[in-house]
This record gives C-alpha cells, structure tokens and sequence, in this order.
C-alpha cells in the first residue's frame, strides 16, 4: 500500500490546484464522474482502488462494476468507480482525477487499447500500479492483464455457427477496432474460418469493425452486408449480443430472422432470450462474477506490493505482460439451464418469461 507520506504529498498538491482554481473565480461547469460514487476522501489505513471504465451503457459492464466494488468492500477495500461514456479524452482526465485522489491502484477497462497507454504512465509517475481488466492496454508497461481466453471466444463464435452452418456466405460483424479484444475474437474466428475458406466451403462476403461496439452501427453494416449481397446470406459470426441484436434486427425487416445462424456473446439477456425464441444460435458466457473477483483480490494485492502469480503472458507491443486468462463457456439452446441459470447470471423467469 502506498505510504501516508506520499498520500499528503498527492493531496498537498491537490490542495495547492484547488485554491489557484478559486483564485481565479468560481465555475459553473460541474464534473460528470459517469458514476454514482463521486470524489471520496481518501483514507491512509484502507486500500482504495481507482477503477476506470470505459462504459456503463451496457448491462454487461453494470455487473462488472457491482461484481468488483462487492468482492473489494467485502475484502476492506474502498472502490472509487468512473465511466468514461467512450470516450478517450474523459477516460484519461478521469484516471488523472483518480490518481490525484491518492488511490493505491489503478484499475482500468480502456476504450481505446491505444490511448489508454497514456493512463499507465501517468499511474506509474504517480508509483502507482495498473491491473487491465478484461481488454489490454496495448503498447504501455502494464502490471497485470486479467481477462478470458478471448481468442477462444472467437474460436467458440465461429465453431458453432460453423456446425449450424458449414457451408455458403459469411457475414462477419465484428466489435470496435480500438478495443484489443475485438481483434482477438476475430484472430480465433478466422482459426476456424480461414481452413474452410481455403477449401471454398464458405465465402466471407462481408466483414466490418462496429464503430463503439454501437447496435445502431451493427444493425447498419447488416443491412449494407444484405444488399451487397441481395439477402444472399447463409451464417452471421457477431461478435457480441449488442452486434447481434442489430444484425437480428436487419434480418427481421427482411423476414429471414430465424433462418440464419448468428453468434453472440456476454450471454446479455436479450441475448439469451432471442436464443430462445430462435432467431440468435449461441452467445459466449464469461463468468463475470469470477473476474470481478478475482481482479479485486489481485488489485488489492497490487496495492500492496505483492506479485500476483500468473500462468500466461500476452504481448502488448510494449512488453509480455503477465496475465491470468479464465475460460468462456458457449450457450446454446441446450445447456442455457446449466450454464447462466444454474450459475445465477440469469433466473428461470426472465430467461422464458415464466
């Protein structure tokens, strides 16, 4: 845990920024944290555990939040949570209000794999710590990756549209271009794909990044993919559930939903429940709760000076960095009551509307 000595020095300094702001008049215009929680006085004898995300507009990234500030308070540590709303620029003034806060260790879901580097040294100026949590932080020191096996998530997406499907034209519908892990899904995707694409079992006739993981932007590469094509398409591989809810959507308006596999993940559930009613074929469940807690553990670990042990390292394009992967688990119509309702992630009654 940092030390009482540097905690007065960061809020010395705080203090001194404060009053040369008064010293030139009062401002109307407020800060949006993106959160509920807000500044907090920092206490010298209690962890705090700065976490930084990119987004809450997702129900996905909602259980994330409420996951890791429960595991964290439970373990004596204090979370002080800011959501970024997409954006690059508020991401980076966020974590530098956190930091200034004095807190102990940098959690950060970045938006941009790229920009969020900037955070990392900013946080290692400061001697503190940076976990990335679920998506890299690319090109920058980072501590500790703590994520799934996302190449496997791809690798699961294509495999089972795949079985539904083994032949004919492809759509790929994949996640933002700034977020690693979109790259990644892809990476694991085309490990299925590509060997049947050089036999000429199937043809991708369209493939697109969705701007912001947005279901609007989706639901607009869908509907180009189904001109292009003239609604001659066979499989859909999406990369998440908000990507195929707006694929699902193009292909309602041309009465086809239903009759085309398409893949998802985060087992949302929308998700789930289009799964159901047929018009989705599988979703990815990455156990949200395991992570959540697992990374407050290793948070709080970093804080106080411990290294954390790992079994893997992934490249960042800075360093190999020492990251624990958790294995994602594909749903289907079949295994739904097994996977997502036995495990609590979804009940019996939302999930069939008993």
């Amino acid at each position: 845990m940092n030390t009482k000595f540097k905690k007065f020095g960061v809020l010395l300094l705080a203090l001194v920024f404060v009053f040369s702001i008064a010293a030139c008049g009062n401002s109307d215009e407020g800060t949006d944290t993106g959160s509920n929680e807000g500044d907090k006085e920092v206490s010298d004898d209690q962890i705090v555990i700065g976490f930084s995300m990119d987004t809450l507009q997702e129900e996905r990234w909602q259980r994330d939040r409420d996951f890791f500030v429960e595991k964290a308070e439970e373990l004596g540590a204090e979370v002080l949570v800011q959501s970024a709303n997409s954006d690059d620029a508020k991401q980076i003034s966020q974590a530098e209000n956190l930091i200034s806060q004095g807190v102990d260790v940098l959690v950060v879901v970045p938006h941009s794999a790229k920009a969020a580097a900037a955070i990392v040294e900013k946080a290692h100026e400061a001697g503190i710590k940076v976990l990335s949590y679920d998506r890299l932080i690319k090109e920058a020191d980072v501590d500790l990756y703590v994520s799934f096996d996302n190449e496997r998530v791809g690798e699961m997406q294509a495999q089972a549209i795949v079985d539904a499907q083994p032949t004919g034209n492809y759509v790929l519908i994949e996640g933002a271009d700034t977020d690693n892990n979109a790259h990644l899904f892809k990476k694991g995707q085309m490990n299925i794909l590509q060997p049947l694409v050089d036999k000429g079992d199937i043809n991708i006739v369209y493939e697109q990044f969705t701007e912001g993981w947005d279901p609007a932007n989706a639901l607009a590469n869908m509907e180009n993919a189904l001109t292009k094509n003239e609604n001659n398409i066979d499989a859909v591989v999406a990369a998440n559930d908000g990507t195929a809810g707006g694929v699902i959507q193009a292909l309602e308006q041309q009465g086809l939903a239903g009759q085309i596999p398409v893949s998802g993940q985060d087992a949302e559930l929308a998700g789930i429940q289009r799964i159901v009613e047929g018009t989705q074929t599988m979703t990815v469940y990455k156990p949200i709760k395991d992570l959540a807690y697992h990374s407050a553990q290793l948070a709080i670990d970093l804080a106080n000076g411990k290294t954390p042990e790992t079994d893997k390292v992934v490249n960042n394009e800075f360093k190999d960095v020492p990251s624990i992967l958790l294995d994602p688990i594909p749903v289907s119509k079949d295994n739904i009551d097994e996977t997502v309702i036995a495990d609590g992630f979804h009940s019996k009654e939302d999930v069939y509307g008993e």
